[in-house]
């Protein structure tokens, strides 16, 4: 018989981070660290209710600390002490001005990675400006790209600049420095501006400009909604298709799946029988059911898929059988970490998401706080600790 099933160990196992409480971006790049090992304690502010607005605390725990009292920047940079990586969305000039920036911090601890993840990056005319995922998608040039043709340009909800330009693009700076400092020793600041994740993302863009695929206006071109075959289409049941049919290949199957005679079309890359074809194509999708063209286009090579809802994405068969989403206990699903590991893969916690101040008194433990030095810290309102009652 075999023994019991060794726990897995995850890439970032052992590593320290603090991330000072913040909205979407730096709880990204948190939660990736924590999906993949890592021991990442949440700082928030004090709240009139122990619930969080951040709703992407999986794996993490909370402390609950007042950085405005002396005593309370103190107890944070005596945990940056003993921490790797510390993520800090604030604007420049804020840890400053509470003697908590990267001077002061890596004096105490030349090791520490000090990621300081902001709209427009820690300098720069725009570096103390209030902003958004618009604002910074608009400043990195992205944002001119995106948007059908005789219409405004407009920002796919704030996935770009906010998580893929400044979450992920941090949480890579982070494993970068990580991996650097077994070779030196040393620690050193990143400085993650979303504007310039998002310009950095758009490469492609910038890169591909003499290969003619941008020489149209907006939402004229191959990839910004220009071709029919690079489209989403409504089918009867108000569903939609999606269609990525960009090579001859691959488009000569989707033109058989919808049962059109190649011979009696324009040319793939006729530009000017695009709009007549995207009308076309719109047609013939709207006569049968996002199932019925699923059965005409399924496990063939036409690059024709459907567009799944939140509520269907997860019982999708391809979903299902790699276990893309998962349920924690509180049944709520989510993304599986990605990418999948072979050896060390991510084992996310299937707990809910801290509450504020859950783990205060344990964590300052765990950092080297005695009891007597907790409590005083209570007794100041320095933290505050919000342990969930029991259900008896």
């Amino acid at each position: 018989r075999r023994g019991p099933a060794r726990p897995i160990i995850m890439a970032l196992r052992g590593v320290r981070v603090l991330e000072l409480a913040g909205l979407a971006p730096a709880p990204l790049c948190g939660q990736i660290l924590a999906d993949f090992g890592a021991q990442v304690v949440r700082v928030d502010r004090f709240r009139r209710t122990a619930i969080n607005a951040d709703v992407q605390g999986r794996g993490k725990r909370s402390l609950a600390l007042d950085l405005k009292q002396p005593r309370g920047a103190e107890t944070l940079a005596r945990l940056c002490q003993k921490a790797d990586v510390l993520i800090e969305p604030y604007r420049p000039g804020v840890m400053e001005n509470l003697n908590l920036g990267p001077d002061v911090l890596l004096k105490n601890n030349p090791t520490l990675i000090y990621a300081r993840l902001t709209g427009f990056g820690s300098s720069g005319a725009y570096s103390k400006m209030a902003g958004h995922d618009i604002n910074y998608l608009a400043v990195s040039g992205v944002l001119s790209r995106l948007g059908r043709k005789d219409e405004n340009p407009y920002a796919p909800v704030n996935l770009l600049a906010d998580f893929a330009g400044g979450g992920v693009m941090c949480a890579l700076g982070i494993i970068i420095a990580l991996y650097e400092r077994t070779k030196s020793g040393k620690g050193q600041v990143i400085d993650a501006s979303m504007v310039e994740g998002a310009a950095y993302l758009s490469s492609f863009l910038w890169k591909s400009q003499n290969l003619g695929l941008w020489n149209r206006p907006r939402g004229e071109n191959l990839l910004d909604s220009g071709a029919p075959f690079y489209e989403t289409y409504k089918t009867s049941d108000g569903k939609f298709m999606a269609v990525g049919a960009l090579e001859p290949q691959f488009y000569k199957q989707l033109i058989h799946g919808l049962g059109l005679d190649s011979h009696k079309l324009p040319d793939q890359y006729d530009f000017s029988g695009w709009p007549e074809m995207k009308k076309r194509f719109a047609d013939l999708f709207s006569k049968k059911t996002q199932a019925e063209w699923c059965e005409i286009f399924e496990y063939t090579d036409a690059c024709v898929t459907p567009v799944l809802s939140f509520d269907d994405v997860a019982l999708h068969p391809h979903n299902k059988e790699r276990g893309t989403f998962l349920k924690n206990d509180q049944e709520e699903i989510s993304p599986r970490p990605s990418p999948l590991l072979s050896r060390t893969p991510a084992t996310p916690s299937s707990k809910r998401d801290p509450f504020i101040g859950e783990h205060t008194e344990d964590i300052l433990l765990d950092y080297g706080f005695s009891k007597e030095e907790i409590t005083q810290l209570k007794s100041l309102k320095v933290i505050e600790s919000n342990k969930p009652k029991a259900n008896l």
